[in-house]
């Protein structure tokens, strides 16, 4: 009788263990992938002026705009988006950099960019953004006269490395509220950004589908 009991002891030991091992097993979170609508960037100057007012800074983490110092991967004002990671440019009211966020600017569909792995990142740096400025050298177009638009670049998607290593990327839609198909600059207000992205929240993990 001693004997069976000692087996049944045994054995239940060894099965709380096997459940505690399984228990320990790193869960995934799932992938997430939504839509920003409206996401407004103002900015102050232009023509001839120096380009001013602070920048709408976006978290992945949470998919909402941010007034933190810290906790925020990305920052819109008019066409341009900094990175949180690097150094400042040196234009006024620029937030920050206290995180190790970079950009790949990637050629391809939205769709078929499905990893981060292999890519290479680059950071803000003095003079300069890690997304380029100016008509066709970032995401944008700049049509000129007579319609004077800014429209995505077809086929470039942006892929960022967050501030903490994790990993997500950008389809900017439109420049425009509400993103109209056609948009007029007499009638459409700009710097409103509307753009699928795909986050993965587990840090390290470049799968992007």
């Amino acid at each position: 009788m001693k004997k069976v009991k000692f087996l049944f002891l045994t054995l239940s030991i060894i099965f709380a263990s096997c459940n505690s091992d399984d228990d320990n097993t790193p869960v995934s979170n799932p992938i997430e992938s939504k839509q920003v609508k409206n996401l407004e960037a103002p900015q102050t100057g232009g023509q001839g002026q120096p380009d001013g007012g602070p920048y709408t800074k976006f978290d992945f983490a949470t998919g909402e705009e941010t007034t933190s110092d810290t906790d925020w991967d990305i920052a819109f004002r008019g066409t341009s988006i900094a990175v949180n990671g690097g150094t400042v440019t040196g234009t006024t009211d620029e937030p920050a950099r206290n995180g190790n966020a970079g950009v790949s600017i990637t050629s391809g569909t939205f769709a078929s960019i499905t990893t981060a792995d292999g890519l290479s990142f680059s950071q803000d740096a003095d003079g300069a953004f890690a997304i380029a400025s100016g008509s066709d050298n970032g995401w944008y177009n700049y049509s000129g006269s007579p319609n004077h638009l800014i429209t995505p670049i077809p086929g470039k998607v942006l892929v960022f490395r967050t501030r903490n290593g994790h990993y997500a990327k950008i389809e900017i839609l439109s420049y425009y509220k509400d993103a109209p198909a056609n948009p007029n600059v007499m009638t459409d207000a700009s710097r409103h950004y509307t753009f699928n992205y795909v986050y993965n929240p587990n840090a390290g993990e470049k799968s992007l589908k």
